[in-house]
């Protein structure tokens, strides 16, 4: 694969989530760039995120070869060596950030990001409560545009309900997840539920959404198809959000409108409870208890605090990025 020009690269594992994060950085510095998926085989999985890259991948001839970026944005322990790699044949002409703690200690990389409850410290590193994502105000209006046309003939408020599952500390099952459908009737009223369910979303509970909006009027996308969620984001009133999901939570807290938390028991003490308390702190978020609640906030968006953060660190080396 020939690599372009664009002036920033983005390396992954291919994972969703992964891409997401990287991507929404480099559209929030409105750069363009490229992305790319790495998946290395053994041994090289095995060595990552100390050890070098297959021999030819990075280099003259290589996958990864000149003209080399001027910001590299690496995501996951598998990308992680790929970024060192191209720092050191570059003679560190290209700027590396790592997205995620990429257990390497802070000096491998010019910038590191990682969630607040993360180890990794360093005069280089940044952490946020919240995760980067791609719900910048200029996606949000395009599609929510589309969204309220969609939407125009059914009642308002538009209530979005964002489903998790299980995740080995809440105890999310049938039973809960009954409880918060229970919980959503009394809330919405006359209104309309847009319903989500995530990729860890158990079938079963896509099946219970699925006879559970047949009777009402309501939405649900169940990951098929075009995918409504960011003008679904946008036009909704009020967000009700399971507790299982930080991407979810953080992700709604940046809009600046009411979230409300769905909390299943199991929780108590952990990295879970921990992170919903300082979110909670921040204003953004109110435990769901049946009911919509109409507050305001500063919305919580690590997107613009990290794109800020390298804007600062590229005008320190001199570096300007070409806009999309």
């Amino acid at each position: 694969m020939e690599i372009g020009p664009a002036p920033v690269w983005l390396i992954t594992n291919g994972a969703t989530g992964s891409d997401v994060q990287a991507r929404g950085v480099a559209e929030a510095l409105g750069a363009r760039h490229e992305l790319f998926h790495v998946t290395p085989k053994a041994p090289w999985r095995w060595l990552a995120p100390w050890g070098p890259v297959a021999p030819g991948e990075v280099g003259a001839d290589g996958r990864f070869s000149p003209p080399w970026p001027k910001l590299l944005i690496s995501v996951g322990r598998q990308a992680a060596p790929y970024a060192r790699a191209i720092r050191t044949v570059s003679d560190g002409q290209v700027f590396t950030v790592a997205l995620q703690d990429p257990k390497t200690g802070p000096k491998a990389f010019d910038f590191i990001w990682a969630p607040e409850h993360d180890p990794v410290r360093g005069p280089n590193v940044l952490k946020t409560l919240t995760s980067p994502h791609r719900l910048n105000a200029a996606r949000l209006a395009e599609e929510g545009e589309k969204a309220l046309a969609d939407l125009a003939a059914l009642p308002r408020p538009f209530v979005l309900l964002m489903v998790g599952g299980p995740n080995g500390v809440y105890r999310f099952d049938e039973a809960e997840l009954d409880r918060l459908l229970a919980l959503t009737d009394q809330a919405a009223g006359g209104g309309t539920v847009l319903a989500t369910a995530s990729r860890r979303t158990p079938p079963a509970f896509t099946e219970r959404l699925r006879q559970w909006v047949a009777g009402r009027t309501a939405r649900l996308y169940e990951g098929s198809g075009p995918n409504p969620y960011a003008g679904w984001v946008a036009a909704a009133d009020a967000i009700i959000v399971t507790a299982d999901s930080v991407n979810m939570t953080g992700e709604a807290a940046s809009t600046g409108k009411p979230v409300h938390v769905f909390h299943s028991p199991g929780a108590e003490g952990s990295k879970f409870d921990r992170y919903h308390r300082a979110l909670a702190a921040t204003g953004a978020t109110r435990p769901f208890e049946g009911r919509l609640d109409a507050w305001t906030y500063a919305p919580v968006d690590a997107t613009t605090d990290i794109a800020d953060a390298l804007r600062g660190r590229l005008a320190e080396r001199g570096v300007e990025l070409d806009a999309e």
